[in-house]
């Protein structure tokens, strides 16, 4: 009896350099990448072999170059490579997902969550919702989030963000 392998091929660098820019595109409609690292991201993408004009001049800007400059030699060089960019809710929603991760994980502070201005992304899952109500939204409101007993308002919010990360994913990945 003649057993056939599966191998599948290996991912070529130009499709890893997509799919890591899909998530690329993903944090930075979330605000999670600023605009001064993405001359960066394009010299490396072209590294990984996505040749585009568009790429080609974002990786020749200097990370000092204007905002708007880079920001549309971003999303051009993005649409040449036929990556969408995510809705901006959606994008928020996966990094509200991954910042409880980090917070589950010992990641970040309690402290990181009220600088990041949570409290401007919809959510729409139960999951969500819970965590959310924790976080408050700024840090002279912490006080009136936490009450008086800190430790139970921390456990709770480790809780709703174990029960968010354990949660059904959402849309489209990031």
């Amino acid at each position: 009896m003649r057993t056939e392998e599966t191998t599948a091929e290996p991912e070529n660098p130009a499709q890893r350099a997509l799919t890591s820019l899909g998530e690329v595109a993903c944090r930075y409609q979330a605000d999670e990448v600023p605009p001064e690292k993405l001359p960066m991201i394009a010299a490396e993408a072209l590294a990984a072999g996505l040749d585009t004009p568009a790429w080609c001049e974002l990786a020749g800007l200097s990370r000092n170059a204007e905002v708007r400059d880079i920001r549309d030699a971003f999303e051009q060089a993005l649409a040449e490579s036929a990556i969408e960019l995510p809705d901006r809710g959606l994008a928020r929603r996966h990094a509200l997902r991954r910042m409880a991760a980090r917070l589950v994980a010992g990641g970040t502070t309690l402290a990181d969550l009220v600088t990041e201005h949570w409290w401007e992304t919809e959510v729409e899952t139960a999951a969500e919702q819970s965590f959310m109500a924790l976080i408050p939204q700024c840090d002279c409101c912490i006080e009136y989030t936490t009450g008086f007993d800190r430790q139970t308002w921390e456990a709770q919010l480790r809780n709703a963000a174990l029960a968010l990360t354990s949660s059904a994913p959402i849309g489209p990945g990031c």
